[in-house]
């Protein structure tokens, strides 16, 4: 989701926020797909892939383009590249908060699975 990230740090303070705002969106989005899809009778592993891809998409999709554009677009001209440059926020961190992304989405998931879906063992 390219939402402004202005307000954000540079570096590895950027990449925690962005971090943190993965997971949240992990969380949020595996929970509504967990009582959705147990309605429509979807096992636990297809609502997590589907909780990571959506999640993915949303929170770190335009840090994921940037970087898949920058390592395989094919750039003409150096004032091209300039201005790709100066639309991306922190473009020398942007690996990070790609990683960053994929590690907050994980853990939000996790921590959906353990709120809402882990089965509890009766004594």
């Amino acid at each position: 989701m390219p939402y402004d990230q202005s307000w954000m740090g540079f570096g590895l303070v950027g990449a925690l926020e962005a971090g943190v705002i993965s997971l949240v969106v992990g969380l949020v989005v595996f929970i509504v797909l967990h009582l959705w899809g147990r309605t429509q009778g979807w096992s636990l592993g297809l609502e997590v892939s589907w909780a990571a891809i959506v999640s993915l998409l949303l929170a770190g999709g335009n840090d994921l383009w940037n970087l898949f554009y920058f390592n395989y677009g094919r750039l003409q001209s150096l004032q091209l590249l300039r201005a790709r440059l100066a639309e991306v926020h922190d473009p020398d961190s942007i690996g990070l908060r790609v990683l960053f992304d994929f590690v907050g989405v994980g853990i939000g998931i996790y921590l959906g699975w353990l709120l809402f879906a882990r089965r509890r063992r009766s004594p």
